[in-house]
């Protein structure tokens, strides 16, 4: 785990309360927005890109180069954050939006400031709603303090802030899909281009960031984008959160520099496995991401890295899986969730998704045949690259990994006409 005296997000860990107005400004809250105010927009972003921050939701674009695709039209132009954090075996944006909501306001506060933006919406997860009324009071308390709003701490900044709960849709997570949601229709992904940046809200131009992006924002402005870049690796700046669950001694959320070996915070922050188990694969980045091998986890929690290993960083939240679990399972409940949670849209995903997990339910129970391991080897391709959004990509990669690296368990449904483990063998993840 990263030294106390050395965590920039997780500093409430240290015992002192962040979710008060007066307690963040005594922490040093705020001066990252006041030394924003006094430079120029070109240069708050120069800085942001000084730092390598890359998006903590998933997509790792490069947060500055984003911002520099809102064209300078006139008119208003909107920041949306994105706090629909429904990715399963992630839970990083919840600790954030819950314990230091002021870091968001501000960092929210500066990206206004830097792009030329008059409005901003959270977007929580339905499921947040007691995060989300918190946020609201923290909001209440930030306009009273001059924090946002008309003429921000005196300056010429304008910005506000609002709160809006979506109602537990989990491809309401993709951006465009959101802006629908939050503009009061089904959230559905929208056809691009155009992209957010030109048509975004309301069709105006608009910056879609994840809550961990947002926080990172005040820290780069404090320490400087340079020293902030050299906490990371070269092109993938800072320090990010890493969400640990499954079969794992000590699960939580740890704070580490961007390149974090994956079999050290398993091993080291993590404790190894659930009774010291035989580990058996582990799931990098969230549900939506290909299994690792145990030999393939030596390898450092990048973009860049994980996608050379096969896999993705994602979120950044790993779930350890260790034996005796049944990866049919493992693939039957992945299945489930995004055969339920497609918004039917496009046909490959909707018939596709529902397909995969109906075939799953056949090997598992015993129904299956060696025909059914071929259509599930199949499926995938017929589903990926073929959707408006990545919903269809996130359902078929992490099938796809488990058919061909555990192909010797679905066999061994087939030829027993059981799962030769039982049900109980793929317990709930601890996190």
């Amino acid at each position: 785990m990263t030294p106390a005296a050395t965590k920039h997000l997780l500093r409430w860990e240290a015992g002192k309360p962040l979710d008060r107005l007066d307690a963040y400004r005594a922490a040093g809250g705020y001066k990252a927005l006041r030394k924003a105010l006094l430079w120029k927009p070109e240069q708050v972003r120069e800085e942001v890109k000084k730092g390598c921050l890359r998006g903590r939701g998933g997509a790792g674009f490069s947060a500055a180069m984003k911002w520099g695709f809102v064209p300078p039209a006139a008119g208003p132009k909107y920041l949306v954050i994105n706090a629909d954090e429904g990715e399963p075996g992630t839970f990083k944006d919840r600790a954030i939006l819950a314990n230091d909501p002021f870091r968001v306001i501000e960092g929210a506060a500066i990206i206004a400031h830097a792009v030329g933006l008059q409005a901003g919406y959270i977007y929580f997860r339905g499921e947040f709603m007691e995060i989300a009324r918190k946020f609201e009071k923290a909001i209440e308390e930030a306009r009273k303090g001059g924090c946002l709003g008309r003429s921000v701490f005196g300056s010429q900044l304008s910005f506000d802030l609002f709160v809006h709960v979506g109602a537990g849709a989990y491809i309401c997570g993709e951006e465009s899909a959101l802006l629908e949601s939050l503009e009061g229709r089904p959230g559905r992904p929208r056809l691009k281009p155009p992209f957010p940046a030109v048509a975004g809200a309301f069709a105006r131009p608009t910056v879609v960031n994840n809550v961990e992006t947002v926080a990172c924002v005040p820290l780069i402005l404090d320490m400087g984008g340079e020293a902030f870049s050299a906490l990371g690796v070269p092109g993938d700046g800072g320090v990010r959160l890493f969400g640990l669950s499954g079969h794992v001694k000590r699960p939580g959320l740890y704070e580490c520099p961007v390149g974090k070996n994956l079999k050290e915070l398993i091993f080291g922050e993590g404790g190894g496995t659930l009774d010291d188990r035989p580990l058996k694969g582990v799931i990098p980045g969230g549900s939506s991401t290909p299994i690792l091998l145990p030999d393939e986890i030596d390898v450092p929690m990048t973009f860049d890295a994980l996608a050379k290993a096969g896999s993705m960083l994602g979120t950044g939240c790993p779930t350890v899986i260790a034996h005796p679990t049944c990866m049919v399972q493992v693939a039957l409940r992945v299945a489930r969730f995004y055969a339920h949670e497609s918004c039917g849209q496009c046909t490959p995903c909707r018939e596709g998704c529902a397909w995969m997990a109906d075939t799953l339910e056949l090997i598992e129970s015993g129904r299956g045949s060696e025909s059914d391991i071929a259509l599930l080897e199949s499926l995938p391709d017929r589903i990926e690259g073929r959707t408006i959004c990545a919903l269809g990509d996130a359902a078929a990669m992490p099938v796809r990994a488990l058919v061909r690296k555990f192909r010797s368990e679905f066999e061994e449904h087939v030829r027993l006409g059981r799962c030769p483990l039982g049900a109980s063998s793929a317990s709930t993840p601890r996190h």
